[in-house]
């Protein structure tokens, strides 16, 4: 039988009420047969619906990283709740009579294998026409990739000049009436396919217009901050643009500006440059939920530990406002997953990874070892390069990095990590993530409060002017354990 576990069957759901549901019909006896091949790559099951006759669903697994899930329902869900229903009756080792694998199944399984082999065929049996056809195909690709390059670098002289005014006039000329004219300059910046000039410039907007409701200092210093790393990203996107042109290459390469410029790498291309990774494990120590209002998106984010290299990596979801109802918003994970091909985008820092497969099971105490073997025992040897990266245009506002820490404590109104090297570092809470330091005080043991491990989420406080961690998970000492502060 095949190892099902509630955090894959939750992972592959369409939403939470969709595994919830599922699970009902599994435990109230809803599946009135089950049946699965001899060799473990199909199952099937007969489940009573509203109707008189029962739905059949089934789940073709020749495909181990892609299962396949069929049901007669009229649910526009996918995986529908009889399917999810179905795996669940397989995670509780119910008994499943062994059956031949339906014809119009092994039919589907043909047609699927042809067309990927199709896919997969080389190119050195095409005739002279085909090859003569690929040829053009790709020259005609580069000719609008180089078209949209020289598109882009108009975008960035009407991007520069707006700056400059900007900064010789001061953000307060931004304001008022003219504000409606900045709102429409940012809508074309998307005419010239400059995505992260665009978002950036979205997040000027939104400072100054917050400042003119409460005066408040913080947003102009908000504005003053997004002016200066909108100057620093014309200027080396420029220079990215103009080599590129000059080297007749406008081909995706390894470096964050390909998506800070309107890239979207696919996991193809990724592996092709080789930004990939094998047989990774990694385990989730955080997760949020934020809106961007400048993407007009909601972001699910993990953050997660590599077991094996201790590197910390990043998951982005992004959720589109206008399409809500169409993507599937992310949830917690716990425990390890174990990846056999991960994806690693370019870039510094917690960088962004992808997996289109992967399973789930327990961490050990060997994982936590590892956990606690990453951490940092002072954040003097890392405050340099915790600053250097937050200076960056195109960095994340936030760095996270696992800290070893003595003490957790009040140092007058503020609440103050003490590291095991013996430096410290203020606790508060990154305006863009739900505030967590105050649950520091609700833990329901102060053994938690010392000699433990932190996951801290660095950023600069503007307000401080200083660098400053919010905490997001405590690993304490001698118990295996996460306590997570946020999801």
């Amino acid at each position: 039988m095949k190892n099902i576990t509630e955090q894959l069957i939750l992972s592959l759901a369409p939403n939470p009420a969709a595994a919830a549901n599922g699970k009902k019909i599994s435990s109230s006896g809803g599946f009135t047969k089950l049946y699965r091949s001899a060799d473990d790559t199909f199952f099937m099951g007969e489940c009573q619906g509203s109707g008189k006759k029962p739905y059949i669903t089934s789940a073709d697994y020749i495909d181990e990283d892609h299962p396949v899930f069929r049901c007669s329902c009229p649910s526009r869900q996918f995986p529908c709740k009889h399917s999810l229903g179905l795996m669940y009756e397989m995670m509780s080792d119910k008994a499943f009579e062994i059956c031949e694998i339906p014809e119009d199944i092994i039919s589907k399984r043909a047609k699927l294998a042809a067309k990927a082999a199709k896919s997969d065929a080389p190119a050195d049996g095409a005739s002279p026409e085909d090859a003569k056809k690929t040829a053009a195909a790709k020259k005609a690709s580069n000719s609008a990739k180089k078209k949209k390059l020289k598109k882009q670098l108009e975008g960035l002289d009407l991007c520069d000049k707006a700056v400059k005014e900007l900064i010789s006039a001061g953000l307060g000329t931004m304001g008022g009436a003219y504000l409606s004219n900045y709102q429409a300059l940012s809508k074309q910046f998307g005419d010239y396919y400059l995505i992260g000039i665009q978002r950036l410039f979205n997040r000027l907007i939104i400072e100054i217009t917050e400042y003119q409701k409460d005066n408040l200092e913080i947003h102009y210093d908000n504005a003053i901050d997004v002016l200066e790393k909108l100057n620093s990203l014309i200027k080396k996107s420029r220079k990215y643009i103009t080599e590129k042109i000059e080297n007749d290459d406008p081909a995706a390469d390894d470096t964050p500006l390909y998506e800070e410029l309107g890239g979207n790498w696919k996991l193809t291309e990724l592996e092709a440059v080789g930004k990939c990774e094998k047989d990774a494990r990694l385990t989730q120590l955080s997760f949020s939920v934020t809106l961007d209002e400048a993407r007009k998106e909601y972001i699910d984010t993990g953050v997660w530990l590599d077991l094996v290299s201790g590197k910390i990596y990043q998951t982005k979801n992004f959720r589109p406002l206008k399409s809500l109802k169409y993507v599937k918003a992310e949830d917690s994970v716990f425990g390890a997953v174990q990846i056999p091909s991960m994806a690693i985008y370019p870039g510094d820092g917690n960088v962004r990874v992808r997996w289109n497969a992967a399973d789930f099971c327990e961490l050990t105490d060997e994982d936590f070892n590892k956990m606690r073997d990453f951490a940092a025992n002072s954040i003097k040897d890392e405050i340099k390069s915790i600053r250097n990266f937050l200076q960056n245009a195109m960095s994340s506002p936030v760095i996270y990095k696992l800290v070893a820490f003595n003490k957790i404590c009040r140092v007058g109104e503020k609440t103050v990590l003490r590291t095991k090297g013996g430096d410290t570092v203020a606790l508060s809470d990154f305006a863009e993530l739900e505030p967590t330091t105050a649950l520091i005080e609700a833990l329901p043991s102060k053994k938690y409060l010392e000699n433990g491990v932190m996951l801290c989420g660095f950023y600069y406080d503007l307000a401080e002017r200083k660098i400053a961690a919010q905490p997001l998970c405590i690993i304490p000492d001698g118990e295996n354990n996460v306590v997570r502060l946020l999801y």
